[in-house]
């Protein structure tokens, strides 16, 4: 891919909708993604549009929503019009859906996501101008936290969740919606075996990719989630996946995983940290890689049903 594969980014547009999006909180993927694309020496950029084999139009869907979305307008109607992009509002354009490669984290089978098609990327909680920081955490024979998951209490999967877990005095499984004043968030995530990681409003979170940078095994609770560079990463290799209706037995199931078989699961969560970091410039096998990666499987696939 590194040899081959070249994308030619579209220049025109003014920020703030175009060349510019946010750096910090959930959906700073989609702006470091502009900029790593747009950065002068970027490897995998055209030099001219003949030579590409795709096209990036560096428009922020995150700036479209704070510059031009009112809480009076019809959401999807108002998106369809303007962009499409995303799940639902990419089917109001038919014919602009056939030639987009989709890159979503909200990567929901169940709303229009076309694994074939489509690249599901993870969602990462970036703070401005610095990378989210990636450690070992605590060492897998010091974690005395069965399974831990802190968060709110909204969305069907969750609701589950606290309503069989949430707010026990039980220290194998530890589901709040706020934290005692004197718990550290992240210190606490370092001390659990499992990172508990249920939908909430929607199927992705930022909880994925928080597990693996403290090296806690993601649990990952959810309906129809097409997991993040599944092409390549073996899920079932560094994380549990429970269905929703088993939500009831999660201690049982967490529990009955022998010991030597978290210590192997836990290992590969280090293993794999590399292919979630976010790096400025980005550097090679990193989460911008591996979305592109997602891409450049998808290009070729096109290619070859279209032949």
């Amino acid at each position: 891919m590194m040899k081959t594969f070249k994308i030619w980014t579209y220049k025109e547009g003014d920020i703030p909708l175009m060349h510019d999006g946010p750096m910090s909180y959930i959906y700073s993927s989609e702006g470091h993604f502009i900029e790593e694309m747009e950065r002068k020496g970027n490897p995998l950029a055209a030099n001219h549009p003949d030579e590409a084999h795709a096209f990036f139009i560096p428009i922020s869907v995150t700036r479209i929503v704070q510059y031009l979305f009112s809480p009076d307008d019809d959401p999807f109607g108002f998106m369809g019009r303007l962009q499409a992009i995303g799940p639902f509002v990419s089917r109001k354009n038919p014919k602009l859906f056939e030639n987009l490669i989709r890159v979503l984290c909200n990567a929901n089978s169940s709303e229009g996501f076309i694994p074939r098609r489509d690249v599901s990327m993870t969602e990462i909680n970036g703070p401005y101008n610095n990378t989210p920081i990636v450690s070992g955490g605590q060492s897998p024979h010091n974690r005395s936290i069965l399974a831990f998951f802190a968060g709110g209490n909204h969305g069907i999967v969750r609701k589950k969740l606290f309503q069989h877990w949430g707010n026990k005095e039980d220290n194998n499984i530890q589901v709040y919606t706020y934290l005692h004043k004197n718990q550290n968030y992240i210190e606490v995530l370092s001390q659990s075996k499992y990172c508990l990681c249920p939908s909430g409003y929607e199927v992705a979170s930022d909880r994925l990719t928080e597990a693996i940078y403290v090296g806690c095994i993601p649990v990952i609770i959810k309906n129809n989630y097409v997991l993040p560079y599944s092409d390549v990463l073996d899920w079932s290799q560094f994380s549990v996946q429970v269905p929703v209706a088993k939500i009831p037995d999660l201690k049982r199931i967490l529990q009955d995983i022998p010991f030597s078989k978290y210590l192997e699961m836990q290992k590969r969560v280090i293993e794999v940290q590399k292919h979630f970091t976010v790096n400025i410039p980005a550097e090679r096998f990193d989460v911008f890689h591996m979305i592109l990666h997602s891409v450049w499987l998808r290009r070729l696939n096109i290619r070859l049903l279209k032949s």
